[in-house]
């Protein structure tokens, strides 16, 4: 046989071997998915469909299972974000931040990133739940690409979920209905629907079902802090992480637990004023209503702000309540916050800075200090205070939300003047991530090393701060990492596996900020090399 058509031939056959590697089979149907970029070592399945659409008399109700499909389910393209008005770029949330696309009631999708080669992988599973004040948000927010992550040996999930009014509607008419006689929660719901399917499905795409973590951000993280204390939730998850979430929004109003959710009887008041503004007044005048009326703000009147309720089923108390009685779902936790959470508010200002980051540090330690009285499991704490690069709006300083280009390690997915402290950063935080997910005792190891443990936690008032030493940031914390790049760039050098490319000699020298001169190169880092 001729060179050429040898290649040829050879090339056919590895496209027919990664055409079947990339067809996986759930309990609905087989999807097949494709590469995630030209490495071709990671495959993602977009838009897979984890419960029927939640239309027509399916609305405000529990999700239901996933409609079965015959043939093969391509998983390639985008899908549409739950029911939501398309907002413009708010700064200092840039388009790469934000949800821009199609919007529909049928939303109940999620991605799957994975880099196994068969299911008899068992890797561990990470699943994302987006922010957005539970009004806005979806899979398909460019900054949220499973890639690099699933890179850390983690099959990577994110989850659309329902928002607004379709997400967390309360209402006497929908308790009535209800067996369980509650109503609101329609969004959280979804996502233990979502986290249902994947102990269900996940060993097809290389995923171990008994090594699930949950994380959001923002509403994301106020999701995660509920699924830990929902009796619905119990057994899918076995750690937690919460970015930016209660406590962390001490200055914007949520300095706890409590403050995340409403009573139901408040929630259903606030229900039935908005219905009636509809003209609506019962379960099937509410059904009938176009998804689009749902959005609209009568004239004159303030948005309703729709979000989580303590209805009696999903929630039977609030968080703090929940903690307090030990009737938690207690898993090890890490939760932090950003050192400019409330930098988008008006008048924000050094002093205004210095005082914001004193409440969030203070109810974080109040948090954790209550939930140590119940807990048997670890936590750790996180403060992120290096911010993204962005000369046009310096005001805006480590900003909600600033930290996802890190944690998801996708610095190419947002156009700023990287550093090569950013691109060192981003590989420590991700690391730390994939081997929180995969061994917690090796995160607690790395966490000392990679992130300079005791951390540098500003000095506040009422709060302790963590010199060099080896007391924790407070009692009830097991240790607490400062995100700051210059720290991590000189300890990640002893984090590397021995005889990898930065095992040896000293952190790139003069890597400070403005200097984008490449870092000594980055091995794979995998956790599990350091945890043997």
């Amino acid at each position: 046989m001729k060179p050429l058509a040898l290649l040829t031939a050879t090339l056919l056959v590895l496209v027919a071997q990664f055409a079947r590697a990339a067809v996986v089979t759930t309990q609905s149907g087989s999807i097949r998915g494709v590469s995630a970029d030209a490495r071709g070592d990671v495959t993602v399945y977009r838009g897979i469909p984890y419960a029927a659409p939640p239309t027509g008399a399916l609305r405000w109700r529990e999700p239901q299972a996933p409609l079965p499909w015959t043939g093969v389910r391509d998983a390639s393209a985008p899908v549409p974000g739950c029911i939501q008005t398309v907002a413009p770029n708010r700064l200092p949330w840039t388009d790469e931040f934000m949800h821009h696309g199609a919007v529909s009631e049928d939303c109940l999708y999620l991605n799957v990133w994975t880099p196994a080669r068969a299911a008899a992988d068992r890797l561990p599973v990470l699943v994302f739940i987006h922010g957005g004040s539970f009004t806005e948000g979806s899979v398909s927010v460019p900054l949220y690409d499973g890639t690099a992550l699933a890179r850390r040996g983690l099959v990577v999930v994110t989850i659309n979920y329902r928002l607004g009014a379709l997400g967390f509607l309360a209402h006497p008419a929908l308790v009535a209905e209800s067996p369980h006689h509650a109503s609101g929660n329609y969004g959280l719901m979804d996502q233990v629907a979502a986290l249902r399917w994947l102990r269900a499905n996940v060993a097809a795409f290389g995923g171990d079902s008994n090594r699930v973590t949950i994380a959001g951000q923002s509403a994301g993280a106020m999701s995660v802090h509920l699924l830990t204390v929902s009796p619905q939730a119990k057994g899918f998850f076995q750690r937690a992480i919460i970015e930016s979430g209660p406590g962390a929004l001490a200055a914007l109003g949520i300095a706890d637990g409590k403050a995340a959710t409403v009573p139901l009887e408040e929630a259903q008041q606030t229900g039935v004023n908005f219905a009636r503004s509809l003209g609506a007044t019962t379960a099937a005048q509410l059904r009938a209503l176009p998804a689009a009326r749902l959005l609209a703000r009568p004239a004159g009147e303030t948005a309703v702000r729709f979000g989580p309720v303590v209805d009696g089923w999903f929630l039977p108390a609030d968080a703090d309540t929940a903690y307090a009685a030990h009737t938690q779902n207690d898993v090890p936790l890490l939760i932090g916050m950003m050192a400019d959470e409330a930098s988008a508010s008006p008048g924000y200002d050094a002093a205004r800075a210095q005082a914001t980051r004193g409440q969030g540090l203070r109810a974080l330690d109040a948090l954790l200090a209550a939930r140590a009285k119940t807990s048997t499991h670890a936590a750790y704490a996180y403060y992120f205070e290096h911010a993204v690069p962005w000369p046009q709006h310096p005001q805006f300083g480590a900003f909600h939300s600033g930290e996802l280009p890190y944690v998801f390690d996708d610095l190419a997915g947002l156009k700023r003047p990287w550093t090569a402290m950013d691109r060192t950063l981003a590989v420590a935080v991700s690391f730390l991530l994939g081997c929180l997910c995969s061994q917690w005792q090796a995160f607690g190891q790395l966490a000392a090393e990679v992130a300079c443990l005791p951390a540098r936690i500003p000095e506040v008032h009422g709060v302790r701060g963590a010199p060099r030493g080896a007391r924790p940031v407070t009692g009830t914390v097991t240790a607490a990492a400062s995100f700051t790049a210059p720290c991590v760039t000189a300890e990640i050098q002893r984090a590397s596996p021995p005889g990898s490319a930065t095992s040896h000699g000293k952190a790139p020298a003069n890597t400070g900020p403005g200097d984008d001169r490449s870092p000594s190169p980055m091995p794979a880092m995998d956790c599990r090399q350091r945890s043997r």
